[in-house]
Order: C-alpha cells, then structure tokens, then sequence
C-alpha cells in the first residue's frame, strides 16, 4: 500500500464535483453547481481585452509576476471594495488568489496545527470545509436562524472552546443557505471577535448579486483589530474560468501569504490578472453586473414560486434575496443523499445536505441552484424533484 501522509485520510471527494461529473450531461436538470450562467459570460468584451494586453504589453503578460499580483489589478480591487463594500485599504493589504478556494486553502495553512478549532456556520460551504480538514482541524458549528449565525451561540462557543484559530463565515447570501446577515448582526460579530482576538474569514463571492434589497457593509469595513480577511473574487460576476480571487488583510498576514505562495504556486498567472484588469479599464463591470441580475432574479422567482406550488407542505426554503441558491429543509426522516440518485434518474440534480456539515450528519435538506437552467427545464426539474420528495413524505 502505498503510504500517504496521515492528513490524507480526512480527504474526501466533494459532493459538487462527484455529482457534476453526471450532471454535466446535456439531458440532466442540474440544480448541483454553483455555476454563473455561462450565456451572460462578456465573450467578446473579453476578447477585445486580452487582444489589447497581447498588442500593448504581450511579452510581459506572457511572464512571471509578483508573487502578491499585478499591481494595477491590486489598485483597481482597492477602488472598488471601497465603492461596493466601505473597505478602505491599499495594495500593499491586498493578494491575489487563483480563485478563493487557494485562499482558503492558504489561511488554512498559515493558521490551523492539528487538533486546532475552526468556527464556522451550520450549516457552511463544503469546499471550505474540505479545504481546512486537509490541516487535522476540529470543527465546531454554530447554529444558525433565518438570518445568519447567531451570535449569542457564537460568544458562547468562543467563550468554551479551546484553542479556536480561525472562523469561517459568509454574510451575503451564504452558500448553501442563502441568508444573509443583517447590519446588527454584523456588527456584534466585531465586537465579538475583537473580544476574543480570534482571525475570522469573510467569504465574499456572491455579495455583487444582490437584486432585492440594500447593500449592507461588510465586517472587514467595520474591523479596527485587523482579524477580518476578507475573500472577494470575479467568478461569478465576470468568469470563473479565469481563476482570479484576492484576499484584504492585515500587513502580517499578507506577508505571510506571499511566502506560503512562493513556496507553492509562485504566483496567479498573469496573463489572466491582467486581461480581467483591462477589461476593467475598457468597460464598466457594474454594467455587465446589470445585465446579470435580472436574468437571476427571474430564475430565483421563477424556481422559488415553482417551489410554492408542487413541494409537499413539510418542506420549508430560503427565499434570497441574490446570490446562487436556496435552501431546502424536509423532516429529520428524509434522507436527501438516497434520494439524489433516484432524482438523478429521473434526469434532476441536486447537492444532498451532509457535505455542509463537518460531520457530515445531517441528512434532510438540499441545496438547489437557480442561475443556469431555461425557464422550461427549471420548472420541469422543480416539479420532477417535487414528486421525487412527495414520494419520502410518510
């Protein structure tokens, strides 16, 4: 037998990537990823700016780089952070990540020893989950209401729990639930992490996909400490195809990053940092983000109402007010893991629930997608995956 490192036997496959292998297929409904509609991709707005980096700067885009990234897309980030998210920093605070997912991975790596505690939601995202686990964490969970973690549960736990490194959190439109945080609530989590002096990553992915409602400020923006990390990225406004996250943080933890990167992938490929930093240049994003909302706001309504409509009276959902995904709770009997196959030959996917919990326990809710399918397939699959449930019901 080949002998692997003791942290690989926590390694697991992700739920995601195990059902997407099948739902890719052209006949499956796929409620599984939480992929941006690849029809409102800016193909020809992204051409032209990788056309003008190949013309006015090619041999330098076809290079090596800054470990930290290409400075101008840095700037770039400070402004618009400052703009959307009342965060106000420079590029010297700032790292670019191929994607959040290296972010976490890297936090993971700075901060957790074995046996460590990492606080996150309950439930939380399975890649962050899967991310930290390779570093032999503990993981504690905190419940969670209609809007978000609750934060007289999470003094608690930080008040009982040993040798907690690092929480993990999404405020907007958190994935898989859907629920975001009120400004109140924002706020007693500074003052609550600034009480125990315990890092705290805030995962922004969604944050731009808002199409009800108002913005509220992130808690990196409200951080005097330097304990919030906050997680941006251009996935799933502009392509995920291109990997292109960053990170703001505290000087000491970038600095750190920078070694941790060097040590591993050098740096995010620059050819691609500074195509989406000249599509910047040439046209407006939040343009673009416009064309977007709608069409999302429409598959959300249109899914959600569909929902209303079929699902047996047991199930209850998120209703969001942006981002990718609701959430489905059925009663503790329904077993949403033996279902998917069952779905799954009735040509539907989903992502079963236990993925989003540590320990993988719970078994009675899904998480359903609603950016990609027509308007025909997603009712088609709601009302498919409403006989599948009304089948478990007793």
């Amino acid at each position: 037998m080949v002998p692997f490192a003791e942290r690989m036997s926590g390694i697991k496959p992700s739920d995601i990537r195990e059902i997407l292998k099948v739902a890719s297929r052209p006949d499956v409904i796929s409620f599984a990823g939480g992929l941006p509609a690849p029809e409102l991709f800016p193909v020809e707005e992204v051409r032209a700016a990788f056309d003008a980096v190949m013309e006015e700067n090619g041999r330098v885009a076809l290079q090596y780089g800054p470990t930290d990234g290409y400075l101008r897309l840095r700037e770039q980030i400070c402004r618009r952070v400052a703009d959307k998210n009342q965060i106000q920093t420079d590029p010297g605070h700032v790292f670019i990540t191929a994607g959040s997912q290296q972010g976490l991975d890297f936090l993971g790596k700075l901060f957790l020893n074995p046996g460590d505690t990492v606080v996150l939601e309950s439930p939380s995202y399975l890649g962050a989950i899967n991310a930290f686990r390779q570093y032999q964490p503990n993981f504690v969970e905190v419940p969670t209401d209609e809007n978000g973690m609750i934060m007289e549960e999470l003094d608690r736990v930080l008040a009982t729990t040993p040798n907690v490194k690092l929480i993990y959190i999404i405020p907007d439109f958190q994935n898989p639930s859907g629920r975001t945080w009120p400004l109140e609530r924002r706020r007693q989590f500074v003052e609550i992490i600034s009480k125990y002096g315990v890092p705290a990553i805030e995962d922004n992915p969604y944050g731009d996909l808002r199409f009800r409602g108002e913005r509220h400020p992130s808690l990196k923006s409200m951080d005097t400490e330097g304990l919030v990390v906050y997680f941006g990225s251009f996935s799933k406004i502009l392509s995920p195809g291109f990997r292109v996250g960053w990170m703001i943080a505290d000087e000491q933890i970038i600095e750190k990053v920078n070694h941790i990167a060097q040590a591993s992938v050098l740096q995010t490929a620059t050819v691609n940092m500074m195509t989406i930093s000249k599509y910047l240049d040439m046209f407006d994003v939040d343009e673009h983000v416009a064309k977007i909302l709608p069409v999302y706001k429409h598959r959300c309504e249109l899914m959600i109402g569909t929902m209303r409509e079929t699902f047996p009276e047991e199930a209850t959902f998120t209703d969001p007010d942006g981002g990718l995904f609701t959430w489905v709770e059925l009663p503790k009997y329904v077993n949403t893991r033996e279902l998917a196959p069952i779905a799954l030959e009735r040509k539907v996917a989903y992502v079963p629930s236990s993925g989003f919990y540590p320990k993988g326990d719970v078994h009675n809710a899904m998480r359903l997608n609603y950016s990609c399918a027509t308007d025909e397939r997603l009712v088609e699959g709601v009302k498919i995956l409403a006989d599948v449930l009304k089948g478990a019901i007793k």
